[in-house]
């Protein structure tokens, strides 16, 4: 039998990540991932997939993020009929992550139309959430460790990845040849989400490589955030807090909740700005599977917060002079009710804008961290006078030291190592990293190369 992979997303970038398995006329996509950060990469959405999704048999997701994920309403729009594989954690996120997004880009493109900052003439949505709601039925979820048969010759299991809740490495034995997908690797010594598992052998491995080319800053991040947050308070500011949704905004809410309970911080009012939060908090207060919290303390993080569900709720919190702590999605600034905050909040030196993990290139988070003395949000452009910071260690990735180290537990080389999922400096510098100290054969992958695994 003939077997291949083509690499249709992640690779020489972070997002849109898409991997196209064959094995003769059997195909599976494993990850089906938005494209997001630069307009040269954000286009790609647009554009028709490489291979019809009515020729695809069985999608296959390491987790519900949207660059791992969100592709899936488009694809069912345009004909796919199979089942979307996934953890019961990834089911459950999926439900809320694509309603959300199909949302979002409604929203937006009715704000563009009606303020006329757009060159399409009219702006629309990549989907709706009408086609977000079509594409949650063709979902299903399995346990962790068993074997799921996807197509004749394809079979697929889910290991721990550690990421976020959900989130797993993917093994497929594809006609007795074992290709492993490390999806997004966790922290080694995360609070909140297991280790990834261990993963003795592979003939093919496909590794991520967001942080290939350094490692997470040595300094606790209770630490570094509390140091954030009593500065920014003592000149009398606000911290505005840009998270992702899933995962990032439950784990501030552990880190804060510790720091109060300390009183290592002031006793800010603490606000969860974003439905999509709200909701996926609730998630990671009943599915504790690969977390390292109980099901109490995953509810006593939460608790923390006040919940602004309403527009009117999340209005109000720009129109008074409290000092607050407001989480708020999305992680990168790239939509979602964190603009609003960002136009209030953003000119004010007295405050901070803190990011908490990676910022894709492009992104407005990646602008303001290089210095942007400006951003521009819904067609105007606001000043940046507030102090702006990163939080890198609370990031969900492994960085260069961590993913190594994983690497250990593999008991002889895979017969290939496929670079994937970073920015191109990130996966060069991780595939000479492991080339000098495993002498594996690693090759970093490129978009649209189509790959003969013999």
């Amino acid at each position: 039998m003939n077997l291949s992979v083509r690499f249709l997303g992640g690779a020489g970038t972070v997002t849109g990540s898409k991997f196209l398995i064959e094995v003769d006329t059997q195909r599976i996509l494993v990850d089906c991932g938005l494209f997001q950060g630069y307009k040269q990469l954000r286009l790609r959405n647009w554009k028709p997939l490489a291979i019809d999704p009515k020729d695809i048999d069985a999608v296959v997701l390491t987790h519900a993020h949207l660059d791992h994920s969100g592709y899936v309403p488009v694809m069912v729009a345009n004909g796919f009929t199979g089942l979307v594989h996934c953890t019961e954690g990834t089911r459950a996120l999926c439900d809320i992550l694509w309603l959300d997004s199909g949302y979002l880009q409604e929203r937006e493109a009715k704000a563009a139309n009606r303020g006329g900052y757009t060159r399409h003439k009219p702006a629309r949505p990549l989907y709706d959430k009408k086609q977000a709601e079509m594409a949650l039925p063709s979902l299903q979820s399995h346990q962790f460790g068993s074997w799921v048969q996807v197509t004749k010759d394809i079979r697929i299991r889910f290991h721990v990845a550690g990421h976020i809740l959900g989130a797993a490495i993917v093994e497929v034995d594809a006609d007795g040849k074992k290709l492993v997908f490390s999806g997004d690797l966790g922290r080694l010594d995360n609070l909140i989400m297991d280790r990834p598992a261990k993963i003795v052998a592979a003939d093919y491995l496909f590794l991520e490589s967001t942080y290939g080319n350094r490692d997470h800053p040595d300094m606790d991040a209770e630490q570094a955030l509390a140091e954030i947050i009593n500065r920014t308070a003592k000149r009398g500011g606000s911290v505005i807090i840009p998270s992702f949704a899933v995962g990032r905004a439950q784990a501030l809410l552990f880190h804060l909740r510790n720091l109060i309970g300390r009183q290592e911080i002031p006793d800010l009012p603490v606000f969860l700005d974003s439905p999509m939060a709200i909701d996926a908090s609730d998630i990671f207060c009943r599915h504790t599977d690969g977390l390292r919290l109980t099901p109490k303390q995953a509810r006593a993080a939460c608790g923390l917060a006040t919940f602004t569900r309403s527009t009117e709720d999340s209005k109000s919190l720009d129109l008074d002079s409290e000092q607050k702590i407001i989480i708020s999605a999305s992680g990168m600034a790239t939509g979602g009710r964190i603009l609003f905050h960002l136009k209030a909040y953003a000119g004010d030196p007295r405050n901070t804008i803190l990011f908490a993990g990676f910022q894709a290139g492009g992104t407005r988070g990646a602008h303001m961290l290089e210095g942007a003395q400006e951003i521009k949000i819904h067609g105007q452009y606001y000043p940046v006078r507030a102090e702006v910071a990163n939080l890198h260690m609370l990031s969900a990735h492994a960085d260069r030291t961590e993913i190594l180290e994983w690497l250990n537990g593999f008991s002889k080389p895979p017969r290939e190592t496929f670079i994937v999922h970073g920015e191109p400096d990130a996966a060069d510098s991780l595939r000479h990293l492991i080339e000098e100290r495993k002498n594996w054969h690693v090759t970093v992958a490129e978009h649209n190369e189509r790959v003969e695994l013999t």
